[in-house]
């Protein structure tokens, strides 16, 4: 079971901040300029948190784990936009 997060960053130093961003790329989709949507499962989660902990000095940095939920049925809702839109992700394979 896979849950979604938005994580988003606050990185002080420069050199941490492309670290944090290689992580997260990794890990899910870049939506904006500091936040990832990420499809995870506890232990990619746990993982994450691990990468990320390696990654940042906890003195100076922050990063965010908003939890919307599993992603099994998820509203599409859940994020509104104001300016330009929201173009939630799709779960799962699109065929063209």
């Amino acid at each position: 079971m896979t849950n979604r997060y938005y994580v988003t960053y606050d990185i002080c130093d420069p050199r941490r901040l492309r670290r944090v961003f290689q992580v997260l790329r990794g890990y899910g989709e870049h939506v904006q300029l500091s936040v990832f949507c990420c499809d995870l499962s506890s232990r990619e989660r746990e993982a994450l948190l691990l990468d990320l902990g390696s990654a940042i000095q906890p003195s100076e940095d922050q990063v965010l784990f908003i939890d919307l939920g599993p992603t099994d049925g998820i509203a599409p809702d859940r994020v509104t936009a104001l300016g330009q839109p929201h173009e939630p992700r799709f779960p799962g394979a699109v065929i063209v």
